[in-house]
């Protein structure tokens, strides 16, 4: 056996991505770029939020179909609860404002999806080199972790642009086109309603009336210190959001990371893994995993989508309903334990689930897609 021969192989998980000139003569242009270098964190970014823009463009009208569901818009709340009625919520929308009404708030959507797809492939690259330095650390539990945080960090970096998309989608008017400056005022500027005051309350109820002036006063004390519009309406629903965001992202990157080792197995790898003869010297370095074919990297992602759509949909119906509280309701800004009974109690259980075929319609090609053109685009970006 020879040195080159005896020599192990690098994991999928080291940090730096380079190929040896000596294993492949004609890659000696191929320079090595560090995982934790500056360069390596841009083109990672920027390949995944091209991936997420891609994904999301392919997947537009049955995003706003589906959040018109889950919102509970009235004017669509006929359709719910069968494939024909999302179709027909399309042929409505597309009746009404054409082509330009299915992707209505797909603008803010791809301002937001971009830096959110970035920092989430970004955030992935890099703590998975943290929390997975080597193969021999390489555990389901890990990559879980390693993708819910990327998750998490996506999030919070992107939230109120998500606010914004959800709430340009939601909008139904056809008199004139919702400009995203528009709701941006309208979101800053909504308050709760004047809601009879306690002291008022109070004095019905026969309590003397310094008593009743002593619990308005520690009442607007308490609302004063309390934030109930301006900058904190584009963090409604942060919360379910972050806590859907554990599931969601860390089944999605564990799903696909499972799914591609089952996809390489030697009894499937004739079929699954990319011919050499049709791969380019940039999928050949030996720390990376052998490229799929397209279409079973795509399954993979779709295998990614369906676990983590399932796994994280209440959550996501909760947050819906937060996000437009300002237009719905009596603009009550109610927290996830209240937005959740009101689900119980007008829909039941099954109030969870409101649009989950949608979902599954719309995440799994969303999701495959995502993977797809994030592992293309690495390979053209040499990392």
């Amino acid at each position: 056996m020879t040195a080159a021969q005896s020599r192990p192989l690098p994991s999928d998980s080291d940090s730096d991505i380079s190929l040896p000139s000596q294993a492949y003569p004609q890659a000696h242009e191929q320079r090595k770029i560090p995982r934790q270098s500056l360069e390596y964190v841009v083109r990672s970014g920027i390949a995944g939020g091209l991936a997420a823009c891609a994904a999301k463009t392919v997947v537009a009208p049955l995003d706003r179909v589906k959040i018109l569901f889950q919102a509970s818009n009235p004017q669509f709340q006929k359709y719910t609860g069968s494939w024909s009625g999302a179709v027909r919520a399309i042929r409505d929308i597309y009746a009404a404002d054409g082509s330009r009404g299915l992707f209505r708030g797909h603008s803010a959507t791809l301002l937001r999806i971009f830096p959110y797809g970035g920092i989430k492939f970004l955030a992935y690259e890099q703590v998975r080199a943290v929390v997975i330095p080597a193969k021999e650390f390489e555990t389901p539990t890990r990559r879980f972790v390693a993708g819910s945080l990327a998750g998490c960090l996506s999030v919070f970096a992107t939230y109120p642009l998500e606010v914004i998309r959800v709430r340009l989608a939601w909008e139904t008017r056809t008199a004139k086109r919702v400009s995203v400056g528009e709701i941006c005022r309208v979101i800053y500027n909504e308050h709760p309603p004047q809601a009879t005051t306690r002291a008022n309350v109070l004095q019905e109820s026969n309590v003397p009336r310094a008593a009743a002036v002593t619990a308005e006063t520690a009442s607007a004390a308490v609302t004063a210190i309390t934030p109930s519009h301006g900058l904190s309406n584009f963090f409604r629903g942060f919360t379910p959001t972050l806590w859907g965001m554990i599931p969601y992202a860390g089944a999605s990157f564990l799903t696909h990371d499972a799914a591609g080792d089952f996809m390489r197995r030697p009894l499937l790898a004739p079929y699954t893994i990319l011919p050499m003869s049709e791969r380019s010297q940039k999928q050949l370095a030996p720390n990376k995993p052998p490229p799929l074919r397209a279409w079973a990297e795509l399954i993979t992602g779709a295998a990614a989508g369906f676990v983590s759509q399932t796994l994280s949909y209440p959550l996501e119906v909760i947050r819906r309903r937060m996000q437009v509280g300002g237009v719905v309701g009596d603009g009550h800004r109610l927290t996830m334990t209240e937005v959740a009974r009101s689900i119980v109690r007008e829909k039941g259980y099954k109030g969870f689930y409101v649009g989950l075929s949608i979902g599954y319609v719309k995440v799994v090609p969303m999701v495959a897609t995502s993977f797809y053109v994030y592992e293309r685009l690495k390979v053209v970006f040499g990392i």
